[in-house]
Parts: C-alpha cells; structure tokens; sequence
C-alpha cells in the first residue's frame, strides 16, 4: 500500500510541526509585551523628570527688557522691591538688559520679554515695522536729559554750524527726534547732516576720536561724557521736545495680566518717590551698578523726573507728532496710527 505523503511531517522532521510553532508566537507575544512594558516604564520615567520641568514653564513670569541707564530699574533689580511685591501672586521677575531701545523693542517683538522702558522714538520705527506692543504708562517729560554735544575744544559753537557735519546718535533712539527738531529750529535740515548711526559706547569712542563732529545722546551718557570729557552742549531738549519715557508690554500680556502692571506700576510708584526725596542717596546706591561717578549718576536723576501714569490722549497725540515727522522724512516705510498701540487696564 503506498504512503501518502506528509508535507508537515517532512518539514518537522523531529516531531509535530504544531509545537515549535505555537512556542514560536508565544515567543514573539512575550517579547512584544516586554517592549510595551518597557516603553510604558520609559515613557513615565520621562514623564516624572519632566514635572519640574512642566511646573516651572507654568509658574506666571515678567520678563522685563531694561537698559543699564534707566536708573529706576537698575535699583528696583537691585533691591528686589518689585519681586517681593509680586511674590503674593506667584509670579517671578526675570530682568534682561539691552543697550538701547531698538534692540530692546526688538526683543519684545520676538517675546524675549513682557515689559520693557524705552524713550519716545523706538516705539514709532517699531510699530511701523508691524511690532505687537501697547503703550502701558509713561513718566513724565525731561527734555534736558537730552543734548546735542561737540568735543571739547570744537570750534562749533551753534547748531547751525553742524551744516555738512557728521553726528553720532543711536538709529531709531529718543535723539533721533531731537537732532531732527533742534535742527529744523536752528534752520537746518536732516539731510543738511551726516547721521552716524551708532550705540551709545560706540558713539563715545568716535567722539572721543574726533571721528565725529558732534553726538545727539540721552543720560546717563550725556552727564557722564560733560563730566569726564568735557562735552559741551550745543543745545538740549528744552522748549523743543517733551523727551517722556514709556513702558511698553507685548499685547497679549498686557491683556491677560492687568494685576501684574499695575504691581509693577505701585513699585515704580513707591521707589520714584523715593529716588526724588533721598537723590543723593539713591545715586549712591545706583553709581556702582551702572559703573558711573555718583555726581554723573545725581545729575541725571535730576533731569529725569520720575513718576509712572497711564498713557492719556494728549500724551499720544504728541507721539503721534513723532510718527508724522519720521514718515516725512521716510525714516519709516508707512504712516501709523499711534493710537492703535494705546492701552488702559481692563479694555
């Protein structure tokens, strides 16, 4: 009789084939079920280290964008009145310094920061260049701490001498608007000039070279280079800009976190007040942080009235003043509207 052919024999010849195969995928069963556990286990492992990590994004922050020479801001960093303040309501307080406006306007636009202090320029060449800030408060005007200087032994001695002249200033600065207006007062143009765009520490060199002919600077930098260089001022903001100091915040901060500015208003408030009955004290107390002589640091306090209140209307009509001048002068690509950066808590 013949054997019928097996082919599942055949292929097992040491046994039934059903064993090895069912071991098999049992096999494969155990292994993807210890892949899984060990994938669950890293993944909660990942996620215990990460709770920190996660609790501390969560923890309410304000970033402020502040430069050496604000003095107010200085000494609040410096004495932690602002942190201790905000501590009730959970929130800390990162302090980032820029060198001037522009590139502190900069980091607002990026969300580098929530709140920064700047003068009256940098928000016009900001807004036109479509930054998302609103106008939160302003201190009040200080024209003469700003100037237009010369050298020393510079044989200009008038404003209408600088026809043809190189003058230094920060682009986009609080001086930008003041060399504009002090030239058009002494019958020059912007054109009639050679702006020489450069930062603050930049600007002191190339004056102290003779590489210029004149600087438009704000203070501390302004008492700083009459005191210790024998500056000269051609002419100040007095009777030709207003010169206010602004406190801006990214818009959406603004919005979500109205009790925080008004925190950080109340410190403003309570450490001005402080700075103007105790001046001497203060730039005491400020001088070493900014590197600077105490009399250059209490000279500027004095031409820097302190004081933080809410953005009125008349306040940015006068800002609007700047933006109209700076768009005839195509210094921006577009008119704006300042008003549309205006903002009062709880709107």
């Amino acid at each position: 009789m013949t054997r019928l052919y097996n082919h599942k024999t055949a292929a097992h010849p040491h046994g039934n084939a059903a064993e090895p195969e069912r071991g098999w995928l049992l096999g494969v069963l155990r292994d993807l079920g210890l892949s899984a556990l060990i994938v669950l286990a890293i993944a909660l492992v990942v996620s215990f280290l990460m709770l920190p990590v996660a609790r501390a994004q969560a923890k309410p922050e304000l970033r402020i964008g502040f430069q050496k020479a604000a003095s107010i801001f200085v000494l609040q960093k410096a004495q932690g009145s602002l942190e201790k303040r905000l501590a009730p309501q959970g929130v800390s307080v990162k302090w980032v310094e820029f060198p001037a406006g522009p590139q502190m306007l900069e980091g607002l636009n990026v969300g580098a920061i929530d709140v920064g202090y700047v003068g009256e320029a940098p928000p016009i060449f900001a807004q036109a260049a479509g930054a998302k800030f609103v106008y939160i408060g302003y201190d009040p005007a200080s024209p003469e701490a700003e100037a237009l200087v010369v050298p020393k032994g510079s044989p200009i001695r008038s404003v209408a001498e600088l026809k043809g002249k190189k003058v230094a200033l920060n682009k986009g600065s609080n001086v930008h608007y003041l060399l504009v207006k002090v030239l058009e007062k002494h019958g020059l143009k912007y054109s009639d000039i050679q702006p020489i765009f450069l930062a603050p520490a930049d600007a002191r060199a190339a004056f102290e070279k003779g590489a210029v002919d004149a600087w438009a600077i704000w203070d501390p930098f302004l008492a700083a280079a009459e005191k210790q260089i024998g500056a000269r001022v051609l002419a100040d903001g007095k009777g030709v800009v207003n010169n206010y100091l602004y406190y801006l915040a990214e818009r959406g901060f603004a919005e979500k976190h109205p009790k925080v500015i008004q925190t950080l208003f109340d410190d403003l408030t309570a450490s001005g007040s402080w700075v103007t009955a105790n001046r001497k004290q203060a730039a005491a107390a400020i001088a070493p942080l900014q590197g600077l002589d105490v009399d250059i640091v209490e000279t500027s306090l004095r031409r820097y009235p302190l004081g933080v209140k809410p953005v009125t209307p008349d306040v940015i009509a006068e800002q609007q003043k700047l933006a109209d001048v700076f768009f005839s002068l195509k210094l921006i690509p577009k008119a704006i509207a300042v008003r549309d950066a205006a903002w009062t808590a709880g709107q």
